[in-house]
């Protein structure tokens, strides 16, 4: 489970900063909303997963609040998911 959960942290991630990087300036700037549509989309879907399994995770290794808590917070900012995987994982 962890080992799935270091894939979904890293790919989470990386669609963060696609959203951010590429389709919402091509949202604003180009005017091509569809992009943000799509890979907005799959943000979401991989950012339920990262949570749910931090969640699964938390209890089934038996992880303190606090690293359960810098663990989902960490799912905001960009980039934040990669110093999750490298540190926690």
């Amino acid at each position: 489970m962890l080992k799935i959960f270091k894939i979904t942290a890293l790919v989470e991630g990386i669609s963060a900063l696609l959203l951010f990087f590429f389709a919402m300036p091509m949202k604003y700037i180009f005017n091509e909303p569809m992009y943000v549509k799509h890979i907005g989309m799959a943000h979401g879907v991989l950012f339920t997963a990262y949570i749910v399994l931090a969640t699964i995770l938390k209890f089934s290794e038996k992880w303190d609040l606090k690293k359960y808590v810098i663990i989902c917070l960490a799912s905001i900012p960009p980039f934040g998911t990669f110093y999750v995987e490298k540190k926690y994982c």
